[in-house]
């Protein structure tokens, strides 16, 4: 006998239909929902989330359902005020008012038995319009007076949701009885990522959901849950399709949370969080906003999180993160080529060399779904990268960050090859053998007649000429630079260095590939170092210089580390030991026999001659430090070396040198560097200097970057102090020489990290 509620699998449910069932059908509508254990969860095959009612526009906000940003229908007795404003739904003006002006129809619309907040396009609310927040006049109060509103609702507000629900939009959710979400669905409250606090309630209606420790947690790491780990904590009430009228009418909305629970203790590591870390007061402002929220009604708290957001809002570190955030969104985009430029197809990557860097890289690929051949010369090799290989995808998994199944996946993506011929059919290889010149020019000859024509050959490369490494091919157009920072599986930044003749559909494929594997991208030119490196070799030179003249680098180190000054987390000589003196010895060593380094006997002496006396850092035990396992502790050996380096060269010995110089020295000539770069071509904008430095080189995102720090601390100043350091120490090599356009910047009262010059080459 057919079902009398559901005889029809096509049939759509009406919800006043359901509401006016008697009691006992209910429950078998009801009964027929699936259960999940620890949390309830309707399949694909559950009851649909259509009804059968048409769809009736009652309130389009008069201007016509497809030009506003959000509308207000009826389906049935069901309410619903949908938003429509692509890419990402964010919250902006124009969204806010819409909402506030369809809540005001449904509060008006009697004969409406439930409100759903839903989405159109890819996802739910993805966050606020972040341009608002350098808008003197912005005010969160009339989003969160709406907020209010919502949850003191009579009549039930349901968010359907999907997609990515992020910032201001997971507050939105918040904010209603019920939240519905799809099986894909993401959660964060990434605003500790800019420099903030979540500013719409987030701070007192999380910790009242969830508990105070799982609030903690996401809003003091903004790191994201997938839809299962928010069922399980209380965040979400159902996972479904979409806001299924059976579920508005029978669930119960989840309770307040005992946020008291453990409060102490993690009031106490929150404020012992935020002592670590007093130049980023957006720690403090999370240990108070949740110890209102444990310890406050509702209002009380929700006007502690205000203050603080207020307060916060217009804060050099949130402003440095806003400056990035939209920086790292700019730095993929290269002048002179379009969004829609042509790409070549890659279906196939290779990748020759099963080093450590190799490695990291076919793990970068096959982490994101792309079939992997890792060649190298004999079978012990290839063996021995597997095995890393295998470790590494062991190690995530235990932690939690990857799955059997996807890292069984990731193992089936990667096959090992012997000899580059196995490469021949790749769309895309990479090489990553070892920076020697000769080397990577006899492997580019090998490629060129290897690689199958419209191949593309990527050489990794940290410094070296990539235009006579494409020239070597014979095919440059095929050519590009890449250079992936170490380990390449975990590392955000990679560079992408544009060759002469690299064609415009190379560049575009890459820069497509970056994007798939998660990296955060920058296109630099050719020249030593590129943007990052030749940046960073002034920052040694300073270091190893002042190490001649008598500053420790244990001292030289303390200063940059310590945010005061800067915050960096390792400084020079500490960050050498650990990626080898020998590795940046080498490029410094071709680079002077190249003829194109500095010819002073005296230049980057102190890592040249460790080098040929095997402290090459944390490897061997001994270098800038000597070591004990990891532990960095003091070197007499080095101290000894540098001052007799000092008296081979004639330099003078000081004990004088303040923190204020050895900070001056190190970040200052690294400015005048980028103002090079910039004056060059080599970098297209300012911006993309600062995302270079923080996503490669642990520069603090607080900061804002070497570009914008500069602007911070201002241009004039910066200038007035390198002519003082050319006058006190003589500039017979042109160190201190101030680039023009610094200097003129300065003189116009110009902001280098905003600087965008004629990078476009058509």
């Amino acid at each position: 006998m057919a079902d009398p509620i559901l005889s029809d699998h096509d049939q759509r449910l009406d919800g006043h239909a359901f509401l006016s069932l008697p009691q006992k059908l209910r429950g078998m509508v009801v009964g027929r929902l699936s259960e999940s254990q620890g949390g309830r969860k309707i399949g694909e095959h559950g009851l649909s989330t259509q009804v059968s009612a048409p769809a009736a526009c009652i309130e389009c906000g008069g201007r016509g359902a497809l030009m506003t940003a959000t509308r207000y229908v009826r389906e049935g007795t069901l309410a619903v005020l949908e938003i429509d404003n692509p890419p990402v739904n964010a919250l902006s003006g124009p969204v806010i008012s819409g909402l506030i002006e369809g809540f005001d129809r449904f509060e008006t619309d009697e004969d409406a038995t439930a409100l759903v907040l839903r989405c159109r396009g890819r996802t739910f609310v993805a966050g606020g319009d972040i341009a608002m927040f350098d808008d003197p006049a912005f005010s969160p109060a009339p989003f969160n007076d709406l907020l209010n509103r919502i949850s003191a609702s009579p009549r039930r507000v349901v968010a359907e949701l999907f997609g990515t629900v992020l910032g201001g939009g997971l507050e939105l959710a918040l904010a209603c009885h019920l939240r519905i979400a799809r099986e894909n669905t993401r959660f964060a409250l990434p605003e500790i990522r800019l420099g903030l606090i979540p500013g719409s309630h987030g701070t007192q209606r999380l910790p009242r959901l969830v508990g105070l420790a799982e609030a903690a947690r996401m809003i003091s790491t903004g790191e994201m849950i997938d839809a299962g780990r928010a069922l399980e904590i209380g965040l979400i009430d159902l996972i479904a399709d979409s806001a299924d009228l059976v579920a508005i009418a029978t669930l119960s909305p989840r309770p307040v949370a005992a946020q008291a629970e453990g409060a102490p203790e993690v009031l106490r590591d929150l404020a012992d969080a935020a002592q670590l870390r007093p130049h980023e007061p957006a720690y403090q402002a999370i240990a108070e906003t949740l110890a209102a929220a444990a310890q406050l009604p509702f209002g009380k708290g929700a006007a502690v999180e205000a203050d603080w957001f207020r307060r916060l809002l217009p804060s050099a570190p949130a402003r440095a993160q806003r400056y990035l955030f939209f920086a790292e969104r700019r730095s993929a985009e290269v002048p002179g080529l379009s969004r829609g430029a042509a790409t070549r197809a890659v279906e196939q990557i290779g990748v020759l060399g099963a080093g450590t860097m190799g490695v990291g890289i076919a793990l970068s690929c096959a982490l994101a779904g792309l079939p992997v051949t890792l060649s190298e010369v004999e079978q012990s090799r290839i063996d021995a990268a597997l095995e890393r290989i295998e470790g590494i995808l062991a190690g995530m998994v235990r932690r939690g960050r990857l799955g059997e199944d996807a890292a069984q996946a990731c193992r089936n993506r990667i096959a090992g090859a012997v000899g580059i011929k196995a490469l021949s059919q790749a769309d895309l290889v990479i090489e990553a053998v070892f920076e020697d010149m000769a080397i990577k020019l006899d492997v580019a000859r090998e490629l060129g007649r290897t690689c199958k024509p419209g191949a593309i050959i990527a050489t990794n490369t940290s410094t070296l000429d990539v235009d006579v490494i494409a020239a070597a091919t014979g095919r440059p157009q095929d050519v590009v630079g890449t250079h992936f920072f170490s380990p390449a599986h975990v590392m955000r930044l990679l560079e992408v260095v544009r060759g002469r003749e690299t064609a415009a559909d190379v560049l575009s494929t890459v820069l497509g590939i970056a994007r798939r594997i998660g990296k955060t991208v920058a296109v630099s030119g050719v020249c030593y170092g590129f943007i990052g490196n030749r940046m960073a070799e002034v920052y040694m030179r300073e270091s190893e210089a002042m190490q001649l003249e008598g500053a420790s680098p244990e001292r030289i180190d303390g200063v940059i580390e310590d945010p005061a000054w800067l915050g960096m987390a390792m400084g020079p000589s500490r960050m050498l030991d650990m990626a080898g003196v020998d590795v940046g010895a080498r490029t410094v060593i071709e680079w002077i026999a190249s003829g194109e380094g500095p010819q002073e006997p005296a230049y980057r002496a102190l890592c040249r001659r460790m080098f040929e006396t095997g402290s090459h850092g944390q490897k061997t035990g001994h270098g800038y430090y000597r070591y004990e396992g990891r532990k960095a502790l003091s070197n007499p050996a080095h101290a000894v070396l540098a001052a007799e380096l000092a008296e081979l060269h004639g330099i003078a010995r000081r004990d004088d040198l303040t923190d204020r110089e050895i900070f001056e020295r190190l970040l200052y000539p690294m400015v005048n560097e980028a103002a090079h770069i910039l004056a060059e071509g080599i970098a297209a904008r300012g911006s993309d200097i600062d995302v270079v430095w923080t996503a490669g080189y642990g520069f603090p995102r607080w900061r804002g970057g070497p570009l914008f720090m500069a602007d911070e601390i201002g241009l004039p100043e910066i200038v007035a102090r390198l002519d003082h350091y050319a006058a006190r120490h003589g500039d017979p090599h042109g160190y201190w020489q101030v680039s023009p356009l610094l200097r003129s910047l300065a003189a116009q009262g110009g902001r280098i990290s905003s600087w965008t010059g004629k990078g476009d080459r058509g």
